[in-house]
């Protein structure tokens, strides 16, 4: 069998590898746009701040793909003929297949702020080193922040979530002066409760970052050499600037296949069956850029007039589809049921851990909350009838497997605390007392971002 696969990242490299593990004599092609070999995309970050370099990026050694007999292609699919079962790429290679698996991620999303029509116009969701405009999801993204890091003393960074305060923490880190902009009335509500978004800005500007919440970008002002001078926001305020990062989130990387000469259904991704199969026979889509659709009673799935889908924008989901196409690749017709959602980061020296969708629950559930007597660690456990169905962490290390058994279990409040260090891995001597904090019982009313 012919397998291809478009996109390097978790979800390609994840099918790749499984599939070889189903087969053994299968012929396995890895087309990579952005890299040689596959990096780490959630460490980003850490090459920004010195910790690591490029090459400790990439989580496999090298020699794993060529003695896995996977080959890897550097570079881009331009046309897909799903009726002759070839792809063609921008270096006139030709590539037949039996199976195809797009897995192409995501990309920067780019809105249309005056000053800034140029770059949008070019509509390719990069950075721009000579404009000072960066985004911060992907290996170029880097290049141009460390290029630009020298010759800038002011930054404005524009979006409240994980990739906003990733990339804020580390121009802090090359002593940039950053004003973070976060257009919510407090930081990250998708993922956030107020009580805990309260913690985390106390700790951005302990390390000196200048938030601004309740407020976005309204204009942006050049200078002769073309680079960003000043920021001008919604509410009046200039910001002088010599760098602008634009962290408004990402969307499903699908824009050159629907231009393709058999393109497969989309919508905001690729539409895919429960199996993660698109509208193309043999052709399947993973990760980021997958658009999951439900089954009708009939099990058929209508990609003419698709109702909602599920797009998750997250590693571990990532991870979990490219290893289930690996199997259906070979005929297998598992239907993806997505997990207890769960999600880990670090907003500068605070951990976090969340599982269950706790933002959503607190909507019409209580929640028991403790948070310590410094203000820089907090739990909140969301629960339905004193059964826990969430959790959110901050300031100690935990281990999201044994609060998601807990939840499944429909363990009582009471009894999840009495064994709570259970699920602590604090550094030895620095667990965080979590179950001796002062609680208080939240209505779900007290909780609505």
């Amino acid at each position: 069998m012919k397998i291809v696969i478009v996109g390097n990242g978790v979800a390609g490299t994840t099918c790749a590898l499984a599939a070889r593990e189903r087969d053994s004599k299968a012929d396995i092609t890895l087309v990579g746009e952005e890299s040689d070999y596959f990096f780490s995309r959630t460490a980003l970050m850490y090459a920004f701040l010195d910790r690591l370099s490029r090459r400790e990026l990439e989580p496999y050694e090298r020699g794993v793909y060529s003695k896995k007999r996977l080959r890897l292609v550097r570079d881009k699919a331009v046309d897909l003929d799903a009726v002759k079962q070839t792809l063609s790429l921008n270096g006139g290679e030709v590539l037949a297949f039996d199976r195809l698996v797009l897995a192409t991620g995501s990309k920067a999303n780019f809105f249309p702020w005056k000053g800034l029509e140029r770059e949008m116009s070019a509509a390719t969701g990069e950075s721009h080193l000579a404009s000072g405009v960066v985004h911060f999801v992907g290996l170029q993204d880097l290049d141009v922040c460390e290029a630009l890091v020298p010759s800038t003393k002011r930054a404005v960074v524009v979006g409240g979530g994980l990739i906003g305060i990733e990339l804020v923490e580390c121009l802090l880190h090359h002593g940039v002066k950053v004003t973070f902009l976060v257009r919510e009335p407090f930081f990250w509500p998708v993922s956030l409760c107020a009580e805990e978004a309260a913690l985390v800005l106390e700790e951005m500007k302990r390390h000196g970052v200048d938030v601004r919440l309740g407020d976005e970008l309204a204009r942006v002002e050049k200078g002769p050499d073309g680079r960003v001078s000043k920021v001008e926001t919604m509410r009046g305020e200039t910001l002088f600037c010599e760098m602008l990062g634009l962290c408004v989130g990402v969307k499903p990387n699908v824009a050159a296949f629907q231009k393709m000469s058999t393109p497969p259904r989309t919508r905001r991704g690729f539409l895919v069956s429960p199996t993660l199969e698109t509208s193309l026979p043999g052709v399947f889509a993973c990760g980021d850029c997958a658009e999951i659709l439900s089954a009708g009673p009939d099990g058929a799935v209508n990609f003419e007039s698709p109702g909602q889908a599920l797009n998750e924008l997250i590693w571990y989901s990532a991870k979990r589809q490219g290893e289930l196409v690996a199997q259906n690749l070979f005929g297998d017709a598992l239907v993806y049921e997505p997990p207890l959602f769960f999600n880990s980061s670090k907003f500068f020296d605070m951990e976090y851990t969340t599982v269950g969708d706790v933002v959503a629950a607190s909507r019409t559930n209580p929640s028991w909350f403790a948070v310590a007597p410094n203000g820089r660690a907090s739990l909140r456990v969301v629960h339905a009838q004193n059964k826990v169905v969430g959790f959110n962490v901050l300031g100690a290390r935990v281990d999201h497997g044994i609060l998601a058994k807990w939840i499944s279990e429909k363990r009582s409040v009471d009894e999840c605390m009495e064994r709570f260090k259970e699920a602590q891995y604090d550094v030895e001597f620095g667990r965080v007392p979590v179950e001796s904090f002062a609680r208080r019982e939240l209505p779900p009313t007290e909780v609505k971002p």
